[in-house]
């Protein structure tokens, strides 16, 4: 770590107080690191979050009460600048959905190392998406044969050249951040695109675009 470079502020959530404190010694053994809390439902971290904000939540999505999910949701709607990794022992089809369509950024199993858990909140503190690798099968899986239909209504005809290009790179895993760096273009006007793509189409979130987008053949990133 830089002299004078600021830590990353980790919240950590977990039901189980074995795995929490667990989780909190892992992450204080990096130096960039700064763990802010420790919370065993979503009510809790909703309360932390709100008396100090961290920049990421590294949260389990079965947890008494408030769960993970309904939790995760909460926070990028209160909280915008708080990201979200999901650690979990589930990863089957549901909550790998749910999870995303809430507005996690990363996605994780608990049998997931050290550094693939480092890796995960750096990024989302950047904006980034990282995924464990049997999430992304999944993801994969789900788009080549999905078990909720992506809505018919809408054609790609009808999407712009910029929309076009805009949803390869949704469909290619990028973040609003990431798709304006590459066609150097503002944040705002990357969610303008996005809003019309799904209007235009019919899709209703990010997940559903991805999958309309392969279904559609218009995967791959724009050249450029």
């Amino acid at each position: 770590m830089e002299a004078g470079q600021r830590r990353l502020r980790v919240l950590v959530a977990d039901d189980q107080t074995a795995v929490r404190e667990g989780l909190v010694t892992l992450l204080e053994t990096f130096p960039e690191m700064e763990v802010v809390g420790a919370a065993a439902n979503g009510d809790a971290v909703l309360e932390m979050v709100a008396a100090d904000p961290p920049d990421v939540v590294l949260m389990d999505l079965r947890m008494p009460g408030r769960d993970g999910v309904s939790t995760t949701a909460q926070l990028r709607a209160d909280y915008p600048t708080v990201n979200v990794v999901v650690l979990t022992t589930y990863a089957d089809d549901a909550s790998v959905r749910d999870a995303l369509r809430a507005g996690a950024l990363g996605f994780l199993t608990k049998d997931a190392g050290r550094a693939d858990i480092a890796r995960a909140l750096a990024a989302a503190a950047s904006g980034q998406s990282v995924m464990d690798a049997e999430v992304q099968r999944r993801l994969l899986a789900g788009i080549a044969d999905p078990a909720e239909p992506v809505p018919s209504t809408g054609s790609h005809e009808v999407l712009s050249g910029r929309e076009i290009e805009v949803l390869r790179l949704i469909a290619a895993g990028l973040s609003n951040r990431e798709i304006a760096g590459k066609l150097f273009i503002g944040e705002a006007t990357v969610k303008s695109h996005i809003n019309r793509i799904f209007a235009k189409t019919g899709v209703r979130d990010r997940a559903q675009a991805v999958r309309y987008a392969f279904q559609h053949g218009l995967t791959g990133e724009p050249r450029g």
